[in-house]
């Protein structure tokens, strides 16, 4: 079975609402011809403008829409409504208080297994970090902290890395330290395309982006360019 992420540094419906490419991109890479597509505002609070947004972004589109939501629940049969889902969209926010909500209700566990049969999970920020043994977050106001994540990706991530400019030096510096794991930083615009765990693409929505394998070896940060493909 193909396990597919797809994680976006930025861009989307939520911060490119003109811009449909990634969007696109995330349906064309399932095998149904009208995919179930759910998203999940946790790290949001569950926003309200946050979830109609993405219905405004996706009813045009080739596919079924639908939303899980935690805070205002309308399933009490979570575990068969995930298992039933061909892809899984998780927006941005506080990564923290998704992770920690997600595992009170036993949604990563629930996620996993729909993973490992193959459904497609992607997201943006703190939907693109919380796939990575570690990221880069700033769930605590006016602070960037090492955050660990759901593992389903080896290493760690940051969104953002051109659009917030503090991130650059923090990354680099936590990863220079020994503080987080070497992984992937990626601009607004850029997605990671992992399948069966491997980078297997890097896509992009506006020309001009970028994402950096950056790794410590030796006390000495070692940083590789990766140019994307404009979709």
């Amino acid at each position: 079975m193909k396990r597919q992420i797809i994680a976006l540094g930025g861009g989307g419906f939520s911060m490119e609402p003109d811009n449909p490419l990634l969007d696109d991109y995330i349906l064309a890479q399932a095998d149904e011809p009208r995919p179930k597509i759910c998203f999940i505002g946790t790290a949001s609070g569950d926003s309200e403008g946050y979830i109609t947004r993405f219905y405004d972004a996706f009813r045009q589109k080739d596919c079924q829409t639908a939303h899980l939501s935690l805070f205002k629940g309308h399933t009490n049969k979570i575990a068969e409504f995930v298992m039933e889902q061909d892809i899984f969209y998780v927006g941005g926010g506080n990564t923290r208080n998704l992770l920690v909500l997600w595992k009170e209700w036993g949604l990563d566990r629930m996620l996993r297994r729909a993973y490992e049969k193959g459904t497609i999970m992607a997201g943006i920020s703190a939907g693109s970090i919380c796939w990575f043994e570690q990221g880069l977050t700033d769930s605590v106001p006016l602070q960037l902290n090492k955050l660990d994540c759901l593992g389903f990706l080896k290493g760690s991530n940051t969104p953002h890395f051109d659009g917030e400019a503090e991130r650059q030096a923090s990354y680099r510096g936590k990863i220079q330290s020994g503080e987080m794991m070497g992984g992937i930083a990626c601009d607004d615009s850029v997605g990671l395309h992992f399948i069966n765990e491997e980078l297997v693409k890097i896509i992009s929505s506006v020309p001009g982006k970028s994402a950096r394998q950056i790794e410590c070896v030796e006390g000495e940060l070692k940083e590789k360019l990766l140019s994307p493909i404009y979709l």
